[in-house]
């Protein structure tokens, strides 16, 4: 009877410790981690602009602080966010902000139909990145993602899924202010069309 006891207990106190491990990881995603580039210098890479205008040398924008976003016309985040990118680059135009908007594994057609049903800003660079290459340096595993560069090259934040006006806005800010490098999740990310 006694052997019965003490196997019931610890089943129970096995049972408790499984279920403590088990709901601490609920609710992560266990693909975001902190992004690398966090307190190193940004990727630079040359892309075609979306007009067909030449490139953008991510690397020789003359900004405080740097804007790139990664997004697609297919994401649905990307659609929510659109209007606050557009609404922050405006805000910030007049300051040396400058946002990039890369457009990632998308047609330049969808790209365009897109910008002009969700808004775009004369203040924002569209840029294209054949191959992926831009993503594959920045790590991006999920659209929407956006990193904020500051004047010295290093990359201080990133805020991944749709960012609102509001948080774009404080984190220029911060960045401005010399912030330390950060991650901030705020949404889902989706990783092709479909999901």
């Amino acid at each position: 009877m006694r052997v019965v006891r003490w196997l019931a207990a610890g089943m129970v106190l096995i049972s408790v410790a499984l279920a403590v491990v088990f709901t601490s990881r609920f609710g992560d995603d266990p693909t975001i981690v902190d992004s690398p580039l966090l307190g190193q210098p940004a990727p630079t890479a040359s892309l075609p602009r979306l007009d067909g205008q030449g490139e953008v040398d991510l690397g020789e924008i003359d900004a405080d602080v740097v804007v790139i976003n990664f997004f697609a016309s297919w994401c649905l985040p990307c659609q929510e966010e659109q209007p606050h990118l557009v609404a922050a680059a405006n805000a910030f135009a007049g300051r040396r902000v400058r946002f990039v908007s890369i457009a990632y594994r998308n047609d330049p057609a969808d790209i365009a139909t897109f910008l002009e049903e969700f808004g775009s800003s004369p203040a924002t660079l569209y840029v294209t990145d054949p191959g992926g290459r831009a993503a594959i340096a920045y790590g991006v595993f999920g659209i929407p993602e956006t990193f904020v560069v500051g004047a010295d090259g290093t990359v201080v934040r990133k805020i991944i899924g749709a960012a609102d006006a509001l948080l774009l806005g404080s984190t220029i800010d911060a960045v401005l202010a010399g912030g330390e490098p950060d991650q901030v999740v705020v949404g889902e990310t989706f990783t092709g069309p479909g999901g």
